[in-house]
């Protein structure tokens, strides 16, 4: 079970780009964030990772109507289909150029997917387990240029492509004889939206130029007529073939399914049935005034009528159709609106903005924010875990320190005082202090219970700060320059500088507190590490010698170990007290860097100059982390000295340096493709422009990221582990799915002699079988089968070795079982009889005592709240009643039935008050 981590959650990061989807209930958003989805749910405030990838970012999303399916597609046209429900890939699929947009039908028996110029209907995947999920049904081509957008009619029976050029087709979704295809112009730039009207075939197209044009049909969805003459006999004169050709030239019948090709009817085909038809009635523009930029993205709710349009310049409007009364209009972000969504009710809106990576959902009503959430728009630069785990800190390259509660996964406050690149961010020993410092030569404190800014601390000559350490007392504060090569130490309790410290030869580049004692330990590219005496005038207490550049140093929890990496690819292990190496891992080779696609030497040779930038203890201390420039994460074991798992953090080939051997698809005579700059452009990657440029920057820079590791944290719980990486912050928990795991294991422990034990009501022989059996179902059945008065008997019959497993359980239990008190008796009797017998080993258990701390605080915090909101029902129930009860000269005067109906409802309220009461 050590190793047994699996991915579990990605903070940092709530949107990259693609478009966003609402559940079916409406409670919940289902974003893409790079190559993974996210769902945040917004009743209960929580978010999920859903554990599928692609391997490239997604570009788009179909979700089923009943909300049980949806189908991911990512930059290459590689197709995952996906239960909603199970989190499980069902089906892979790949349409082998980019998808634009995907659509299921209203009634959920199809889905189109625009590619190119090209619409493709496919049948939807069903209740009965198929070999091919995606089957094509029809091919529709029309536009001359690619498609951007999709919509159906209520009925299902048609569906609307945009183009980007200009033009707007509506196909029928069955052989109507009086609808194949239908054309629209109308517009002078790239159609985003088009949308039915409900029950009906009018249309709304609205353009990137900020024009919306209403399209009335002169035929209602009833009045389709399905064509009966499907099957032709054959023709017996030639006239006749000539017009059966012509009039089946729009249909060609093939292995990929029916094509329907759009061309201009013959004046011959027009006479012969009556076709829908189409008329503008009526044109409308968004920019009269010209504040506004480009229309990027748009949206409409048919049961309320609402269009939604988001703009360039973080703008969006409401209005409602088809009169195009503006009911409302927001700047919501600086930077382009790229995804606009709707849930089933038409009360909350969702936006996403790629470039600032904010998901935004607001409540038009109301005119207020029912989420809103904005991860690192640049690269994250550290981490760090809050003494009881329930909270991370993030820092990144934007100036930014941000707190996520582990939890629920959303980030509830936000730091911007930085004015440059976070380069470290730590918790003091409390838990309600977070520092951070910065390459702006400030190292600041933030507290959590005001939410400010409450120290700053500086040098006396402007430094770049690299590195950050706390002591365990919370008390001193040292912060290592990168440029004059000292390590700065100050008091959190004045903010004075107590010190300089200088020795170091080089930029210092990590600083690592002991746990236990008051002993600085810092690592340089001086090749050297020194110990700082905190109590002994701050002098060296000894020196380590490295065999390379150090990178980074992190002290053991016990104190007793530190754990050096170095240039060369080597972490060494050295006992503090005597200065002596104990062992060394070469880890060069685990790295097993990718080759970047302007690289001009294999990945074999880039590796021998990789190494690892940052190492983590586990919390038992018997394990270590390391990572790097690498997109793996490797574990060692500290004892053996020997590679126990690596992790591959992401499968994004969108990133660099993913791929160990270069496409040869992608070399030219002249060298890499990636190699010739192409500008700008439309492909993979991120634009970087000129510093104070919005728009019309003609100089953009384009990269893609490279895929990297910069901080590596293990949650003093034990239970899971937070790297930051280029893509994100990526959390690792424990797997619950590993059931059998036994200790101790003997032929007579079954759960059949579990359970015998249980009826004879030898409760502790029955939870020591069931330990030694080690399945959880069976271990929280046989604790809850326990008389509640008589744990205390049972916990002082325990064996030692059991006590400890024993309190691991609950407080993993106590973490989501609704037993508050049974569970808390438990704990509470364990830690009172057998106190002295841990506190002996409380290296050792001191992270399920973590996890026991983290449960209960968890509890006491919503419990808390709830009482308050308790306590303020009563007091306003209780007015109320007196209220109620006080006669007034003008009731006295009133019927006799109603001074009935009084005296029951002051009954009522007494009871219910007494009821409440009763509860809190």
């Amino acid at each position: 079970m050590k190793f047994a981590y699996r991915f579990s959650n990605l903070l940092g990061a709530v949107y990259r780009q693609g478009n966003l989807n609402f559940s079916k209930d409406g409670n919940a958003v289902i974003s893409p964030v790079g190559n993974r989805i996210s769902v945040f749910d917004l009743k209960n405030n929580t978010s999920e990772t859903l554990p599928v990838s692609t391997t490239k970012n997604i570009t788009c999303v179909g979700v089923s109507p009943d909300g049980n399916l949806a189908v991911v597609v990512d930059e290459d046209g590689a197709a995952l289909l996906i239960s909603l429900i199970t989190r499980a890939v069902l089906h892979h699929f790949h349409f082998h150029k980019p998808v634009s947009s995907i659509r299921f039908s209203p009634d959920g028996r199809k889905f189109v997917v625009t590619k190119e110029n090209v619409a493709l209907m496919y049948h939807a995947p069903g209740k009965h387990r198929e070999f091919n999920a995606f089957v094509l049904d029809k091919s529709y081509y029309g536009p001359y240029d690619e498609t951007t957008c999709i919509d159906w009619t209520d009925d299902s029976k048609c569906f609307v492509v945009g183009s980007k050029d200009m033009s707007t087709w509506v196909f029928g979704a069955e052989r109507w004889a009086n609808l194949i295809y239908y054309s629209l112009g109308g517009h002078k730039d790239v159609i985003v939206g088009c949308f039915f009207e409900k029950d009906s075939l009018d249309l709304y197209t609205v353009s990137q130029d900020g024009t919306l044009c209403v399209w009335e049909s002169d035929t209602e969805p009833d009045g389709l007529v399905l064509k009966k003459n499907q099957d032709k006999p054959k023709p017996s004169r030639p006239e006749d073939e000539e017009e059966d050709e012509e009039e089946e030239g729009s249909r060609v019948e093939g292995e990929e399914g029916e094509v329907i090709r759009g061309k201009v009817k013959t004046a011959k085909e027009k006479e012969k049935t009556k076709n829908v038809r189409y008329k503008q009635i009526s044109k409308h523009f968004f920019n009269k005034e010209g504040d506004f930029n480009n229309l990027t993205a748009a949206t409409y709710h048919k049961p309320t009528h609402i269009l939604v349009t988001g703009f360039a310049s973080g703008i969006f409007h409401l209005h409602e159709l088809p009169e195009f009364n503006l009911i409302h209009s927001l700047s919501i972000s600086d930077q382009r609106i790229a995804s606009v969504a709707v849930n089933c009710s038409g009360d909350w809106i969702g936006f996403g903005c790629s470039r600032m990576g904010q998901l935004l959902v607001w409540e038009w009503q109301s005119e207020s924010y029912v989420f809103k959430q904005q991860g690192h728009f640049n690269n994250m630069a550290s981490l760090a875990y809050s003494p009881d785990g329930q909270h991370i800190v993030t820092g990144g390259d934007d100036g930014k320190v941000k707190v996520w509660n582990t939890n629920s996964g959303l980030c509830f406050v936000t730091f911007t005082e930085h004015t440059s690149s976070v380069t470290n961010v730590t918790f003091t020993s409390s838990g309600f202090v977070i520092v951070s410092a910065s390459l702006d030569g400030t190292v600041r404190a933030f507290d959590l219970h005001r939410y400010r800014n409450f120290r700053t601390f500086t040098s006396p000559r402007p430094a770049q700060f690299s590195s950050l350490a706390v002591d365990v007392s919370g008390e001193l504060v040292s912060a290592g320059a990168q440029d004059s090569f000292e390590i700065f130490l100050w008091s959190m309790q004045t903010g004075r500088l107590l010190e300089v410290l200088g020795g170091h030869e080089g930029p210092v580049s990590c600083l690592c507190f002991s746990p236990v004692q008051s002993i600085l330990a810092s690592v340089s590219w001086d090749r050297t590490v020194r110990l700082w005496d905190m109590l002994d005038s701050w002098q060296v207490k000894e020196t380590l010698p490295l065999t390379s550049d150090g990178l980074s140093v992190s002290y053991r929890p016990d104190g007793q170990e530190l754990a050096v990496a170095t240039l060369n690819g080597e972490i060494s292990f050295w006992n503090p007290h005597t200065a002596a190496q104990t062992g060394s891992v070469a880890g060069r080779h685990d790295l097993e860097m990718g080759r970047k696609e302007t690289d001009k030497v294999t990945a074999k040779q880039t590796a021998k100059g990789k190494s690892f930038t940052s190492l983590c203890y586990s919390a038992d201390g018997e394990s270590i982390l390391a990572g790097g420039q690498s997109k793996f994460v490797c574990i060692y074991n500290v004892k053996e000295q020997m590679l126990m798992k690596k992790f591959e953090i992401s499968c994004n080939l969108s990133f660099d340096a993913m791929e160990e051997f270069l496409d040869r698809r992608k070399m030219t005579e002249f060298g890499s493709l990636a190699l010739v700059d192409d500008g700008a452009g439309d492909g993979d990657g991120v634009n970087i422009s000129l510093p104070g440029v919005r728009k019309g920057d003609m100089s953009s820079r384009h990269f893609k990221p490279e895929i990297r590791v910069s901080s590596l944290r293990f949650s003093p719980t034990g239970r899971s582990w937070a790297a930051t990486t280029t893509e994100g912050l990526l959390v690792y928990s424990l797997d619950g799915s590993l059931v059998f795991d036994p200790y101790d294991l003997d032929l007579d422990v079954t759960p059949a002699s579990i359970r015998k034990q249980l009826r004879l009501q030898d409760w502790a022989s029955a939870i020591v079988l069931a330990f030694r059996l080690n399945e959880k179902a069976l271990k929280q059945e046989v604790l809850e089968t326990v008389p509640h008065e008589q744990i205390p008997v049972v916990c002082s019959s325990l064996p030692d070795i059991y006590v400890e497993k024993l309190l691991g359980f609950v407080a993993a239990c106590l973490e989501k079982s609704g037993h508050l008190q049974f569970y808390m008796t438990w704990a509470q009797n364990l830690l009172m009889l057998h106190g002295q017998k841990l506190k002996n080993r409380s290296g050792a258990i001191l992270p399920t005592l973590q996890a026991l701390q983290k449960s209960i605080q968890r509890h006491f915090d919503s419990l808390s709240k709830l009482c308050d909101f308790n306590m303020y029902n009563i007091r306003y129930a209780a007015a109320l009643s007196k209220q109620r009860g006080v006669k007034r000269p003008a009731e006295e005067e009133q019927q006799e039935d109603e001074e009935e109906d009084e005296e029951q409802s002051e009954e009522m309220s007494e009871a219910s008050l007494e009821d409440a009461e009763m509860m809190l």
